[in-house]
């Protein structure tokens, strides 16, 4: 499976955060709002509305982290990050199987990704399942951990059974479409990394480098 676990956020800006949005209680609302036709049909949790200066603000510390963190932007090559909004799930609410819209007002969705801000300790139920074509596999993040996965993936978040799941969502539209591509191109750009890391820069390290920008402004879009 094509995904990237990370920690992002540290325990100062999540618990401002958590105490921030819990504290917009007029701000939250019904989650089927942003939902596309097929997804509002099984989408049942609640959003902080986008439009409020609250989640515009945090919106913008979100997107300023991911496009400070080297591996996230080896991974993913992001050309917009967009969509980004913080959710909350409640016992008996949760996410049925679904698919992100290709398209959206914002952008392209290329990669999701969720970012918990609550521990995995404080809900029961409530995990993120991704499926492949013969397998799914359950996340249940720490408090700060970002998972990044491709949106043409069928996923679903199960139902909270006692507590409280508290996200932050949004969507990634890459310079490279492919996922075997961004694959490809991960892997040459952590082995040519390491290799200067260890070795330090040589002329065969140079063509290597060479050839990953060559690519990267071949295959990009």
């Amino acid at each position: 499976m094509n995904y990237l676990t990370l920690q992002l956020l540290n325990e100062e800006e999540i618990e401002i955060l958590i105490k921030t949005v819990n504290d917009q209680n007029n701000l939250w609302e019904d989650g089927k709002k942003t939902a596309g036709s097929h997804a509002s049909k099984v989408k049942n949790n609640l959003q902080l509305n986008r439009n409020s200066e609250i989640s515009k603000k945090y919106s913008q510390l979100i997107k300023k982290r991911i496009l400070e963190n080297q591996l996230i932007k080896s991974f993913s090559l992001p050309k917009i990050i967009h969509g980004i909004m913080f959710t909350k799930s409640s016992q008996n609410m949760g996410y049925g199987r679904h698919i992100d819209n290709p398209f959206m007002s914002t952008g392209r969705s290329d990669l999701s990704f969720t970012i918990s801000l609550t521990n995995k300790e404080n809900y029961e139920g409530g995990e993120l399942v991704i499926e492949t074509l013969n397998s799914e596999k359950e996340f249940k993040l720490d408090a700060g951990q970002m998972i990044i996965y491709p949106s043409t993936f069928l996923h679903s978040v199960k139902e909270v059974k006692t507590g409280e799941r508290v996200v932050c969502v949004g969507w990634i539209e890459s310079y490279i479409k492919s996922i075997e591509e961004r694959e490809y191109l991960f892997d040459l750009d952590a082995g040519a990394k390491s290799l200067l890391a260890k070795y330090g820069r040589s002329e065969e390290l140079d063509l290597i480098f060479k050839s990953y920008s060559n690519l990267l402004r071949l295959l990009g879009n």
